[in-house]
């Protein structure tokens, strides 16, 4: 826990953009902890513009690419992005790489550690799954710090090198039943997660997405080095953003027809193409941010980034649930007169808006939880 004086919402203190980025991709990841997605996609809903929304707020089942499929991209992408801003300012300062390099160890220790942990609250009992975001953050966000001193050239060919090789791991893998790159629990991941964890995953999910989506976070050092770039000027790095974003986009879903888009084992396609939508969604928030100094109603995203590991175990060890009981008497009894599905609705906007507000009782207090 750390009360620090660089977190004040100035652009001396910190780059604003990257808190709202920040923010607004917790924001919509802690509604998880709140029905309100499930809700919308009802049956009574179904057919309705609002049904049409809501499933862009769930997975996609396979190969395609949802809204929602981009929230663990953009959160791995963001780490990334405040790599070069927080270990500079150490270095320009005077620690040793030694020193920074003993944190970014301890760091990538502690998130594999919670990503472990949470996956024991559940069952109530210890078990072993490392299909969780931190769990696969703690490997991307320590090979990121060891290539973030290289030239970009040599970053961006690290990057498409992982890429070559899971795509080639998936295609080429000749185990009997683990063969077939692109079906569901019948792939290269799904073998390794069986010889890791001796399980699959009931999502299709697989352990082996850190190796993949390492770019994600890879490609994040690079744009936030691409910011913190005082040579540039802010149109010149908002057009390397965007050339850079769109050329993901054209190449990921170029791939499509050769190698699916699917977010479940992270093939290639889906990882250049969610690369692509997170730099543009950054180069968006930079020039809205911190070129057009649109601050006001910005500030109520920054809140949430500006504590992303607090809000994210504490909605994750069960704190939605918990606030969910509190207000449901009263909204279910209250606001029955409008409909059981809308009083459940307006309950978990109410749950939505009390996780937001702990972030805001936080932030009035300068407390922000780091590690």
């Amino acid at each position: 826990m750390s009360s620090a004086q660089d977190y004040s919402l100035t652009p001396q203190g910190r780059l604003l953009s990257l808190d709202f980025f920040r923010g607004f991709t917790m924001f919509m990841l802690i509604a998880e902890a709140t029905p309100l997605f499930s809700l919308l996609r009802d049956p009574a809903l179904q057919g309705t513009f609002i049904g049409a929304i809501a499933t862009q707020f769930h997975h996609h089942p396979w190969n395609g690419l949802h809204f929602w499929d981009l929230i663990q991209p953009f959160f791995m992408f963001i780490v990334g992005v405040a790599m070069p801003f927080s270990f500079g300012k150490r270095w320009e300062r005077g620690d040793g790489y030694g020193l920074t390099l003993r944190h970014a160890i301890q760091r990538s220790f502690l998130l594999l550690f919670f990503g472990w942990a949470l996956y024991c609250i559940g069952p109530g009992h210890i078990t072993f799954e490392l299909w969780n975001v931190l769990a696969q953050l703690s490997f991307t966000y320590l090979v990121a710090f060891l290539m973030m001193r290289k030239r970009a050239w040599v970053q961006i060919a690290f990057t498409f090198g992982l890429l070559i090789l899971s795509e080639a791991l998936y295609r080429l893998w000749a185990v009997p039943g683990f063969n077939q790159p692109f079906v569901p629990d019948h792939n290269f991941g799904s073998w390794v997660d069986l010889l890791l964890m001796g399980k699959l995953s009931t999502g299709h999910w697989v352990a082996f997405n850190a190796v993949p989506t390492t770019a994600h976070t890879i490609w994040g050092v690079l744009a936030g080095l691409v910011l913190r770039n005082h040579t540039k000027t802010p149109g010149q790095k908002i057009k390397t953003l965007v050339i850079a974003g769109m050329i993901g986009l054209i190449v990921g879903y170029g791939l499509n027809p050769i190698t699916p888009i699917i977010k479940r084992i992270c093939t290639s396609s889906f990882v250049i193409v969610t690369g692509g939508w997170s730099l543009l969604s950054l180069a968006f928030s930079y020039w809205l941010i911190d070129v057009k100094k649109v601050h006001k109603w910005s500030v109520f995203f920054a809140i949430v980034g500006m504590n992303p590991l607090f809000i994210y175990l504490f909605t994750n060890t069960g704190g939605g649930q918990y606030l969910h009981r509190i207000v449901s008497p009263f909204t279910m009894g209250l606001l029955s007169w409008t409909g059981v599905l809308t009083a459940k609705i307006i309950t978990a906007f109410v749950v939505w808006g009390m996780l937001w507000y702990i972030c805001y009782w936080l932030y009035k207090r300068k407390i922000f939880i780091k590690i």
